[in-house]
């Protein structure tokens, strides 16, 4: 879940502007702590956020790597911060060595002595015990290393003195970037996408020597191969927040916008990649929806529409995918991802296509792996968001499951989508903001939904969670009187999700009422002082705004506690790590 970032130039370059302006386009992976190295082994790092950090450095270089942390092996401190270096090697390193702990005792025994907690570290050690004690080659050590080195890793190696970056990788993510007068070795292509078209992306078990007037890539076992080049096309500009005091707000005010150009894409240049999907869905005995957070509960409503259109369909939690049996050559899997890198998700996918099983996928980043791995791919087009909880890539990807649903027979207009979104938000923001101050003191909240609306109740949950810190819970409305009606007292928020005056909701909401909730409703028919209007509109619609709405109220309860809203604790936006 951590960045990284690599630069190979043929003239110096601002470390500051440069090296960690590059970083900070990959932050959403990661914010706990950030460093830097140079190739004439200068580091320095702390336990910061890149702006923090960056006002006090200075400073030029022609090679230098650097890293954003998100934590898994030791605390959140400057010594467990990346770069981690040996006497003669520094690396930055993004995943997890799963024989961190034999690695780490064979270290000790040969009287290395790691300064921190991390197990990145041992890398560094790793190549100082091969290259210098044992005399062999750079090129030779990271072929042992793909041998010895069990899990996931994305590292970028120094020697100090040396002009050029060693960068190898194993299911984290990897990719080289080629601009005019420079190389850029990255996480993903958003780091440099600002500076250059052109990339090679790096598959698992590979790596590459990058001069200053060169590349070569090669195999694990060291045999040079040809590697495409892809030219790529980044319209996002560079992301400001503007009027906006947080992303988070002005990324849920973008929702019209970019819900958009969604609708017209899937009309025009991506309608032959909907199609391509619908024909995939008819040919296969039986679909997975596999998703995880935000993106699962948008794969809950494709996956009530096809179980609607008598389809054998199911959704999983990636983390749960666990029913090989049941993959073969005539399964689709779908795939739902914001960040396109969820190792989750690639393991699965690379699990299906073993099987012979045709994989699909709806992701929001262009290149990511996982858009690489599909048969065929739909962008949800939310474009980049800077904020770690998803907003208008969870709207996006609703109304491409309402896309599918139409070319099924479901009616529905998407056109109006848009203005029914900036409608809303004008006219609920303002309540959102009241209710707000009403109950940002209180521990404890849940959402009631039935059917199609649990999804809805799912994800608002997950919002109010993410930013507010408040215990938040989903539940079915039918369930209620199953366990959930105890955890109901005097003044507990409850919100209840009622699309066209739903009785058994009503009934739902008024049982809590009895109990002395404090009563939210999401309704086409407001009655209380506290009840957000939807307009009258179809099921899979109404599930759709009604999360925005969540956004709107989780948003403004998280400001009325005055916390971190774009960068939540112990979070990161993409999640490469099992």
């Amino acid at each position: 879940m951590c960045g990284i970032i690599g630069i190979v130039s043929k003239k110096q370059f601002s470390i500051r502007d440069d090296l960690l302006g590059a970083l900070k386009r990959l932050e959403y992976r990661g914010y706990d702590s950030v460093g830097y190295a140079t190739s004439r082994g200068k580091i320095e790092k702390d336990a910061k956020q890149i702006s923090d950090f960056a006002k006090t450095v200075k400073g030029t270089a022609d090679v230098a790597i650097a890293h954003t942390r998100w934590a898994t092996h030791g605390g959140v401190t400057r010594l467990n911060a990346h770069p981690h270096a040996s006497e003669h090697f520094i690396i930055v390193h993004n995943g997890i060595l799963e024989n961190f702990l034999q690695l780490k005792k064979k270290m000790l025994k040969l009287s290395y002595k790691p300064k921190s907690q991390t197990d990145s570290e041992l890398i560094a050690f790793y190549f100082e015990d091969k290259c210098i004690t044992h005399n062999m080659s750079v090129e030779n050590a990271i072929k042992h290393f793909f041998t010895e080195i069990k899990g996931t890793f994305a590292v970028l190696l120094l020697k100090k003195g040396e002009d050029r970056i060693y960068a190898f990788k194993r299911e984290s993510p990897l990719v080289l970037g080629i601009a005019k007068d420079r190389y850029y070795l990255s996480s993903d292509v958003y780091a440099f996408s600002n500076k250059a078209d052109n990339a090679i992306f790096f598959e698992d078990n590979e790596y590459a020597i990058i001069d200053k007037n060169k590349y070569q890539f090669f195999t694990e076992h060291g045999k040079k191969i040809t590697k495409k080049i892809i030219t790529f096309k980044w319209t996002e500009k560079e992301s400001m927040k503007k009027k906006y005091p947080h992303f988070m707000i002005k990324e849920i005010h973008e929702e019209p916008v970019v819900a958009e150009h969604l609708v017209h894409s899937l009309e025009t240049d991506q309608k032959k990649s909907l199609l391509k999907l619908k024909h995939l869905i008819d040919s296969s005995e039986r679909i997975y929806f596999v998703a995880a957070g935000t993106s699962f509960h948008a794969a809950m409503v494709g996956n009530h529409f096809l179980n609607q259109f008598g389809k054998k369909s199911s959704c999983w939690i990636a983390s749960e995918f666990d029913v090989p049996k049941l993959v073969n050559s005539k399964t689709l899997m779908i795939v739902i991802s914001q960040s396109g890198e969820t190792m989750d998700l690639v393991e699965a996918m690379k699990f299906a296509k073993q099987k012979k099983a045709k994989v699909a996928s709806i992701v929001n980043v262009p290149y990511s792996t996982v858009q690489r791995l599909s048969d065929v791919s739909i962008n949800s087009m939310a474009g980049q968001e800077i904020c770690v909880a998803a907003t208008k890539s969870y709207v996006n990807q609703v109304i491409i499951m309402l896309a599918l649903a139409k070319l099924y027979g479901y009616n529905v207009h998407l056109r109006n989508i848009p203005e029914v979104l900036r409608k809303s938000l004008k006219k609920n923001e303002p309540l959102a903001m009241k209710i707000a101050k009403k109950i940002k003191n209180r521990q404890h909240l849940y959402v009631l939904g039935r059917g199609l609306c649990f999804a809805a109740a799912l994800e608002i949950a997950l919002k109010i969670k993410e930013i507010s810190y408040m215990h938040a819970e989903g539940m079915r409305g039918g369930e209620l009187k199953h366990g959930t009606i105890a955890l109901i007292e005097k003044g507990t928020p409850v919100i209840s999700l009622i699309p066209k005056g739903n009785a058994e909701m009503l009934g739902n909401t008024k049982e809590v009422e009895a109990r002395g909730a404090f009563s939210i409703k999401i309704t086409d028919k407001p009655e209380g002082k506290y009840d957000f209007k939807m307009p009258v509109t179809k099921l899979g619609k109404f599930v759709l705004y009604s999360a925005v709405i969540g956004q709107l109220l989780a948003y403004y309860i998280a400001r009325e506690r005055h916390l971190p809203i774009d960068k939540p604790r112990n979070l990161a936006k993409s999640v490469t790590v099992k």
